[in-house]
């Protein structure tokens, strides 16, 4: 496998992973400037609301910020899995490859687009930031989002052609 692409799945998926840990442990857990739910008492979706400020509301909000991690913890294993299978005796030069990096920020992009849209605009279940300028804080992170995804592709396509099998003993 000696394409530049051939890390393109696994590294884009350890992104959408690790994308989903900087804003469930950041924005969740450590600024709890929104959970899963916070803000369905404004959604599109017509989910039931449950408050943070309250022991029920704020167990619900656990729960669905646990199967959100869940599913971001996930992807870096299926991402890690995927990336093993590639690597060969070249793997020190796979980790330093601008590649990998690249399609990470990609993954990573991705995952603030995708979460930003569909969790922030189209249901409205929850903010990146709750209250005033909330459309600000969201659009934000849309366009980190973006970001991460121009400048990732930037960063893969300048990392030339990577041989994943060059050095591998076994052929």
């Amino acid at each position: 496998m000696a394409t530049r692409n051939a890390i393109a799945l696994p590294g884009t998926i350890l992104g959408v992973g690790l994308g989903g840990f900087v804003d469930g442990i950041l924005l969740h857990q450590l600024l709890q400037w929104h959970h899963m739910l916070s803000s369905t008492d404004t959604d599109n979706a017509g989910i039931r609301y449950y408050p943070v400020d309250t022991v029920p509301g704020l167990r619900m909000n656990t729960v669905w910020d646990g199967l959100f991690h869940t599913f971001t913890w996930l992807a870096v294993l299926i991402g890690l899995g995927l990336l093993y299978s590639r690597v060969t005796a070249s793997r020190g030069r796979l980790w330093r490859s601008r590649n990998l990096w690249g399609w990470m920020l990609v993954g990573w992009g991705l995952f603030n687009l995708v979460e930003g849209v569909i969790d922030h605009h189209l249901l409205g279940i929850h903010h990146v930031r709750t209250g005033p300028g909330q459309l600000w804080w969201d659009l934000a992170f849309l366009l980190l989002g973006a970001l991460l995804v121009l400048g990732g592709r930037a960063l893969q396509r300048g990392g030339g052609e990577l041989d994943l099998c060059q050095g591998d003993q076994r052929t």
